[in-house]
């Protein structure tokens, strides 16, 4: 079955790719979508590279609504005093450094090129790594990938059967360099295949957004049908499309697609709905449904949206990560366990909505709460199981099996309060009430193990998965959160155990 929807996959990218009309630029018509170039430590297709450039550079996969390929190979080919692009700014002092207005977001890279003193020098004056380090650290490096593909050394092509920096062939004549380009395909596939094609077919089939709609639906089938099958059977399908996706990216990057934001945030989605279904099988209520099609489609909006804080491209990996069982077992059962845990609190803050409502009775709150404890003891098992094997793969790459690491300290928070809530409840000194509140209050810590420590602490031997952006959104949905259990906690119509 997933090898017929990446059939489907491959022909719908051929049908938009035939739709595209582009019209001649002197050197840029050999530079097609499926040139196999190498840069970032990798083999990928040259339309890649240059919709990460473009994204990078200006915040957008396009510029212009004109392809990534024709945007780079113009700016490749332009003589260095001739090259002009807009650059993305977005800190409110990094823009009145470099005189821009509060309003603006760009600025002419030519511009931007003649203050890079001014900009170094006021990045190395900054002591603390705040917020407007961070941005002047981002700045640099788009300045600096901006010069390289000015200067032709962001990639390199196959050529003479073996991979050789562009730049070495920038100033030949328009017709040599199309003849390099043109030959450069054909022989990469000689020598070594064709497998770097199906990250063209994955990038460009945006299965991701597919995905949503179906979870869209999914959810209208759920809520309007009084039968489970409609929205099960759209829950499968979501699950079918997302293990494609999936599938393809490990196929490309040779690994668990567990290695950064981006990928957590997409598997904690899927597992989600899996665990969802599962539970389903046992209790038949909706309720888990909604939940795990609910939380799955707030994953891909955040994919799809949070463009700052969660970075789509296939990375190579730092060493320590570089082991694939560890890397599929403890991060997988972690990921896995806080993907139980957003059941749970997606189950807690319905319960407590339909409350507020007056649309459950004392017995169907009570019976809600023990749906919310098993998706809890789902959790804590799959969190205490991955801190273990964290412990043993830390003893094996470090030599310490714990070592208090910000990302160790934060889970195992997390693991204790859950086991602190469920002891409570099963001992009766926690009433149904303050357990289904503690239960959506719970998830807060999990996001502070799972975003905070990367976008707000930003320290340990953890490092490797610190991104920036952030923290307006943790804020945001802490503020959400406890508003929320504020407001179901005022004049409690369930007061009794």
């Amino acid at each position: 079955m997933i090898k017929i929807l990446l059939l489907l996959l491959t022909s719908m990218m051929a049908f938009n790719v035939a739709g595209v009309s582009v019209a001649p630029l002197t050197g840029c018509e050999s530079f097609k979508d499926d040139l196999p170039v190498q840069a970032g430590g990798r083999v990928k297709p040259y339309y890649v590279l240059a919709k990460d450039s473009v994204k990078f550079l200006t915040g957008k996969s396009k510029y212009n609504k004109e392809n990534p390929s024709l945007t780079i190979c113009k700016l490749t080919l332009a003589q260095k005093e001739d090259a002009s692009f807009p650059i993305l700014v977005e800190h409110i002092q990094t823009k009145e450094l470099i005189g821009l207005k509060a309003g603006d977001t760009y600025i002419n890279s030519p511009e931007l090129m003649a203050k890079n003193m001014l900009i170094r020098s006021e990045y190395f004056k900054q002591k603390e790594n705040n917020s407007f380090k961070k941005d002047l650290s981002k700045l640099l490096m788009r300045m600096k990938v901006f010069t390289e593909i000015i200067e032709g050394t962001t990639f390199t092509v196959f050529a003479d059967n073996k991979w050789q920096p562009f730049n070495n062939f920038k100033n030949k004549s328009p017709e040599e360099v199309k003849n390099l380009i043109s030959s450069s395909k054909t022989s990469f596939i000689k020598a070594h295949g064709d497998d770097y094609l199906l990250e063209l077919t994955y990038v460009k089939s945006h299965i991701f957004s597919y995905a949503l709609l179906v979870v869209l639906l999914a959810i209208f089938l759920t809520v309007l049908f009084k039968q489970l099958k409609y929205g099960v059977i759209a829950a499968a399908i979501v699950i079918l499309v997302e293990l494609t996706g999936l599938v393809m990216r490990v196929m490309i990057s040779g690994r668990a697609p567990i290695t950064n934001m981006y990928e957590t945030v997409l598997f904690s989605g899927f597992g989600c709905l899996i665990i969802s279904l599962g539970v389903l099988y046992f209790k038949r209520d909706k309720i888990f449904l909604i939940a795990g099609l609910g939380y799955n489609m707030l994953c891909l909006f955040m994919m799809m949206f949070a463009n700052n804080m969660l970075n789509s491209s296939i990375s190579p990996l730092v060493p320590v990560l570089r082991d694939n069982f560890w890397l599929s077992t403890h991060v997988t059962t972690i990921i896995l366990s806080y993907a139980a845990l957003a059941l749970s609190w997606l189950v807690a803050n319905i319960t407590l909505f339909k409350m507020r409502l007056g649309k459950l009775s004392q017995k169907d709150y009570r019976y809600y709460q023990g749906l919310i404890y098993t998706c809890i003891k789902v959790g804590i098992v799959l969190l205490a199981t991955g801190i273990i094997l964290g412990g043993v793969w830390a003893d094996y790459s470090w030599g310490r099996f714990w070592g208090w690491d910000p990302k160790e300290t934060w889970s195992l928070i997390v693991l204790l309060f859950y086991v602190a809530v469920v002891h409570g409840r099963y001992s009766n000194w926690i009433n149904t009430h303050r357990f289904v509140m503690l239960s959506a209050a719970g998830f807060m810590t999990v996001m502070m193990a799972w975003f905070g420590v990367n976008y707000i602490l930003a320290a340990g031997l953890h490092s490797y998965g610190f991104s920036e952006g952030g923290a307006i959104f943790l804020g945001t949905f802490f503020l959400i959160q406890i508003t929320f259990l504020v407001i179901c906690s005022i004049k409690n119509k369930f007061k009794e155990n």
